[in-house]
């Protein structure tokens, strides 16, 4: 019982200072405008946001139903996106994997075109998919498929070699052995590999929805942009951090955390 007690006041405690964490960045904020609009006349006010005027914006958003509408329109796409990604990543990831050839030609390649913006790829986007659904899915894939292609294959080539090497002793071998000793081995971190690929997925949607006219997140921040309300923008961006942030507490996290403490890998209990 008193263990009990202790560890829900940890948790209050630590609660209240994430609470006074961001008051405080909220104070901080109202007092860098105040400094930099008013006292000292370094910038327009119209050119900075405001705690209060993003709240603003977030509530008439809200309100119109335009916020409902952009989030679930950016979340529908970046889904059908990573999972597009997710096989173009797996079956690009399976060739690096067994071919010793395509190894050495194709990774350095992958790698490359991985560290390229995703807005790179929204020209190509327009030219050949024109102002579609299609071409915001194609700058997604661009943007993520080849990190999980990377992910995989180095997952899978850090699968202890012991493992590899007993299970051929007991008779396993071609895609048995990957599916009950190489895979669940790997899983670990593949998960991470995934979570970082989806990153790397909403990042790309909001690339592709910026030069779209569906309704979504990017195009509802480039109308902020076009309207020079500096607050909408400013509310869009939060609101696309916030998403990034549950989706991670909310599914990898905990699938992850499941994972590593079902293979006994995690810290705590």
């Amino acid at each position: 019982m008193n263990c009990n007690t202790h560890s829900d006041q940890a948790k209050l405690r630590a609660y209240g200072g994430q609470l006074l964490f961001f008051v405080g960045i909220l104070l901080l904020w109202q007092l860098l405008y105040a400094i930099a609009c008013s006292w000292l006349s370094l910038a327009k006010p119209y050119a900075l946001p405001t705690p209060a005027g993003v709240a603003s914006s977030l509530y008439h958003l809200a309100k119109k139903g335009t916020l409902l509408s952009a989030a679930a329109g950016s979340l529908t796409r970046a889904l059908a996106g990573f999972l597009i990604a997710i096989l173009v990543g797996i079956l690009f990831g399976i060739f690096i994997i067994h071919s010793k050839f395509l190894a050495k030609s194709l990774k350095p390649l992958i790698l490359g075109v991985q560290t390229l913006p995703s807005i790179c790829w929204v020209p190509f986007a327009i030219l050949w998919f024109g102002l579609t659904e299609g071409a915001i899915l194609f700058v997604i894939v661009m943007g993520s498929a080849f990190g999980i292609a990377l992910s995989i294959e180095g997952c899978v080539k850090n699968v202890p070699p012991i493992y590899v090497k007993v299970a051929k002793t007991m008779g396993l071998s071609s895609f048995p052995l990957y599916r009950r000793v190489i895979f669940p081995a790997a899983l670990p971190s593949f998960l991470t590999g995934l979570k970082q690929g989806w990153s790397f997925a909403w990042r790309a949607l909001m690339s592709g929805e910026v030069m779209s006219a569906s309704m979504g997140l990017g195009h509802t921040l480039m109308m902020g942009r076009d309207l020079a309300d500096i607050n909408q923008v400013m509310a869009i961006m939060l609101v696309i951090l916030l998403i990034g942030v549950l989706i991670d507490k909310a599914v990898f996290s905990p699938v992850e955390s499941h994972v590593l403490k079902k293979r006994g890998l995690s810290l705590h209990p």
